[in-house]
């Protein structure tokens, strides 16, 4: 008799995966294609930071580090939070994570025994619900509107999930770009805190907005979990470096996880992400380019005929009802791909229900290759 695969690896692959292979296919090919469908800035990390791994690499024997950080980069997202948001956050409730997706596991583990369910929006990043299911817990996805900008409400988290243990919000949120506004997001700490459940952030575009800065929800409260990463403001994804602020009650036993998890996150990439915060000005630029972008595209778009567009408050995507031309939208982005050389994302990677009538856009590219593809989208729809 054969042993069988566990159940927690049954979970969804990333659609995005199979847009990127497919245009890796059209380049091999010798064809040209312009990159819309990842969710990673196209430009390098900050030069500090590279000079600063440099130097590292050539003094340090780089091995393990404390399983919390190395404690300069812990003040460091300290001082961080100082400066940019006006906030007092001890360096002792910050964690430093590989990557924002470490941080998610260790958020969920600490938070919830097996079983538990967890409130999310739907569309949402679908790596949420795969980890939330192969840990053992509930994703009970929320059925959002443009109404209310895509995200959750609390009278619909309780009207759809009102035995939820902890809710999980993003804002700016992928794939939507939408934001909670400080009332908004006020009514989700409040109606957490009066039913006892845990309350997740996804910061992870913070920095990236377009209507004045975001404010951190540990402006509101000291016991939400916040979750980011290095990978987009700083313009890092590959050195998988991220952070967690979490309240005091569960610093040991996420100490303890990460001890036996993933012992530490990459020393080098610590080192770099101490200097990483110390570019400000080169990653504004980085985050004025994205501007650009986005006024090209809500510019041109709707002459292309996408016109019901999610508000792009933050992070890098527009997201697109296409209704009007499909109900398919995995066989629209890979009929896009193979005749504009354009590759975008099909909704259904973020909501399983709906999807099909939409699509998202990444505009982290170069601002040359969003006026080519705006050109394109145009020409093939007519």
């Amino acid at each position: 008799m054969k042993p069988t695969p566990s159940k927690r690896g049954a979970v969804d692959p990333f659609f995005v995966m199979e847009v990127m292979k497919a245009a890796a296919l059209r380049e091999a090919a010798g064809g040209d294609v312009i990159h819309m469908e990842v969710g990673q800035p196209s430009t390098p990390a900050p030069r500090k930071a590279i000079e600063a791994a440099m130097a590292a690499m050539q003094r340090d024997p780089l091995g393990y580090t404390l399983a919390l950080g190395i404690p300069e980069l812990r003040q460091a997202i300290s001082r961080h939070y100082r400066n940019y948001y006006g906030l007092d956050v001890p360096a002792e409730r910050i964690i430093v994570t590989t990557g924002s997706s470490t941080g998610f596991q260790l958020a969920f583990l600490s938070a919830f025994d097996a079983g538990d369910k967890v409130a999310l929006g739907e569309p949402a990043y679908p790596a949420y619900r795969n980890i939330l299911k192969a840990l053992d817990l509930n994703p009970a996805m929320i059925v959002t509107e443009m109404a209310t900008r895509f995200q959750p409400t609390p009278q619909q988290i309780n009207a759809q999930a009102m035995d939820a243990k902890g809710v999980l919000v993003a804002s700016p949120a992928n794939p939507t770009g939408t934001m909670l506004g400080d009332a908004e997001m006020k009514a989700l700490v409040d109606d957490c805190a009066a039913k006892g459940r845990w309350l997740i952030v996804d910061e992870i575009y913070h920095g990236i907005t377009y209507n004045g800065r975001a404010q951190s929800v540990l402006a509101l409260t000291d016991q939400a979990i916040v979750i980011n990463s290095f990978s987009k403001y700083f313009s890092m994804t590959g050195w998988r470096l991220g952070w967690m602020v979490v309240p005091d009650s569960l610093l040991r036993s996420i100490e303890c996880l990460t001890q036996n998890f993933y012992i530490s996150a990459p020393g080098i990439s610590q080192v770099a992400g101490v200097a990483a915060l110390d570019a400000y000005d080169e990653l504004e630029a980085n985050v004025a380019r994205y501007a650009k972008n986005r006024e090209i595209l809500l510019n041109e778009l709707p002459q292309a005929g996408f016109d019901r567009l999610a508000p792009a408050d933050g992070a890098f995507y527009i997201y697109a009802d296409i209704s009007r031309f499909t109900n398919d939208a995995n066989e629209f982005c890979k009929r896009m791909l193979a005749e504009t050389g354009i590759a975008a994302t099909p909704g259904f990677d973020f909501d399983r229900g709906r999807g099909h009538y939409f699509m998202r856009y990444s505009f982290a590219g170069s601002t040359d290759r969003m006026i080519e593809a705006a050109k394109r989208l145009k020409s093939w729809v007519k």
